[in-house]
């Protein structure tokens, strides 16, 4: 396991007992560094969505148990937020939860010229997905998927 999955993993083992008793989910932890800065990242939420009061309280209290713990060596920087509405789908839970959601697909690769696609996710079977465009049915897998998030329109 590497350095950032061991740091997201016990985050999020610290995050289960305060999301519990804040009365929400955690979506996402992930440690990425951002130009010269680390960046630890809760996201969290609820089916009505979070509040800033909620992230603030997450936050404090994940920050002592971080600090208790301390097992991040480096300086980094602590974020609880929302995961927002254009949230990127990355787990099984996400995309299985935003079933019959309409979203956007990014491949690495262009598919008949186009690497950006939308339409309503179908379906999800572990290795690929199934999203209905006004063409029809595309279907692919996951590992030719750059990036798959909930489209949203203003």
């Amino acid at each position: 396991m590497s350095r950032k999955e061991t740091y997201e993993n016990k985050t999020e083992e610290l995050l289960i007992p305060i999301a519990e008793a804040e009365g929400v989910e955690i979506y996402d932890v992930e440690y990425v560094k951002e130009g010269s800065d680390f960046y630890l990242r809760a996201y969290i939420d609820k089916p009505e969505g979070v509040n800033i009061n909620e992230c603030e309280r997450v936050s404090r209290a994940l920050s002592d148990a971080l600090d208790e713990k301390d097992f991040i060596p480096d300086a980094y920087i602590l974020e609880v937020s929302s995961p927002g509405l254009g949230r990127v789908l990355k787990k099984d839970k996400h995309l299985e939860k935003s079933l019959g959601r309409e979203v956007e697909v990014k491949t690495y690769q262009a598919i008949d010229k186009c690497k950006e696609f939308k339409g309503i996710l179908k379906e999800y079977d572990g290795n690929s997905i199934t999203i209905e465009t006004g063409n029809g049915n595309l279907v692919f897998v996951k590992a030719d998927i750059a990036v798959i998030r909930l489209a949203f329109d203003f």
